[in-house]
């Protein structure tokens, strides 16, 4: 497997940085203080063709490949894993069903306005019974007089309630034994949005509850074939784990990066405390494990774009770098001492936004299950 960048990825990979330093990192602290929204930055994103990178030129997107996607990813979570998980939804959980599983109305209709970032996309799985456990949907939704009526509530939903969130793709159970995928619009009557949930992390980006009463949609807006939705979900969820994973690296180097400058200029007994050895090998070793996740998360990017299975790579990618991103964001902050408790650094944000990386997109319960299942355990 050749894990050298082609130039167009590392083309990307400039980019996307020099668009983290000089547009995201001025604002991610307020951003985060205020709880809003990046509307201006998710604008500048869809201008760059950032907001579609996986997707066909045709639809607008970018183009790319997997691993662009997830170089893209990363250097967006080294500085603001707000605006990272606005794209990593909208990209590979909102727009993914529609352009893996669409009709070609479907795709035509959505996917140009999603791949330039006009609108945002959601995915609607989780319920209050059914997380980890997806199959246990409880959302419905019946057939009649050519359309379908949905019945039920989804929570901790990205992306869902912005002024340019256009649909969520939900799942429904459309019969007793069956699982279908279906997409509302934004604004159809009975869906109702709920309140942006107040969180300990991810301040800047939108997480919130949906309702659906009676909300009636065409049967034309079945994504993909009826009783296919569990299916298509796990495949979603599959490549989600990607773009998680990628923002796991991402939160830790940039933790690394904070604790390495700060230890580089922090003075104690008489020399920059990077010179001590116990620090020495706290930045040593989180180097070390950050390159081991970091080509983890490449090889089942690499994996999925050879047409191969990657959901073992992206199980283990998942698991190792939410873990990863946690560990690194505490050493940070024991790093710089009584200013990483202090919110004005950006280790404080990075301790916060990294404890959810190991329970969306799948908890790292799920992906030992996922890991073990795929070793015959």
């Amino acid at each position: 497997m050749n894990l050298d960048l082609t130039d167009e990825q590392q083309a990307v990979r400039r980019l996307v940085r020099e668009f983290a330093q000089q547009e995201v990192r001025p604002v991610a602290e307020e951003l985060d203080r205020t709880k809003s929204f990046p509307y201006e930055i998710v604008r500048k994103l869809g201008e760059l063709g950032l907001m579609g990178i996986p997707y066909p030129e045709d639809y607008g997107g970018g183009g790319a490949d997997s691993l662009s996607y997830a170089i893209a990813i990363e250097e967006l979570a080294r500085v603001d894993s707000s605006v990272a998980i606005t794209v990593a939804a909208h990209t590979s959980l909102g727009t993914w069903p529609i352009y893996a599983f669409g009709s070609d109305e479907q795709k035509a209709e959505w996917l140009p306005r999603l791949c330039s970032g006009e609108q945002l996309a959601a995915f609607g799985l989780t319920e209050p019974e059914a997380g980890s456990d997806a199959g246990n949907t409880r959302t419905r939704a019946r057939s009649e007089n050519g359309h379908w009526v949905i019945n039920g509530a989804k929570q901790f939903i990205t992306n869902a309630g912005t002024d340019i969130s256009g649909c969520v793709t939900i799942t429904a159970r459309t019969g007793d034994d069956e699982i279908s995928n279906i997409l509302v619009p934004n604004g159809t009557p009975g869906y109702e949005v709920g309140e942006a949930y107040r969180k300990m992390g991810w301040n800047a980006s939108d997480t919130r509850p949906l309702a659906f009463e009676d909300c009636r949609v065409p049967e034309a807006n079945l994504v993909g074939r009826r009783g296919h939705g569990f299916r298509q979900f796990l495949q979603t969820l599959d490549g989600g784990r990607i773009g998680v994973s990628a923002m796991g690296v991402g939160l830790a180097q940039g933790a690394l990066d904070e604790a390495l400058e700060y230890a580089r200029e922090r003075s104690a007994f008489g020399q920059p405390i990077s010179k001590f050895q116990a620090i020495q090998a706290k930045l040593a070793d989180l180097s070390t494990e950050i390159e081991a996740a970091r080509l983890l998360t490449y090889k089942a990017a690499l994996e999925k774009d050879a047409g191969k299975s990657f959901s073992l790579s992206a199980a283990q990618a998942k698991l190792k770098t939410g873990r990863l991103a946690v560990r690194a964001s505490e050493e940070a902050v024991q790093i710089h001492g009584g200013y990483g408790y202090i919110e004005e650094y950006p280790v404080c944000r990075f301790y916060r936004d990294a404890k959810i990386l190991t329970i969306g997109e799948g908890t790292d319960e799920v992906q030992q299950m996922v890991i073990a299942r795929a070793l015959g355990a």
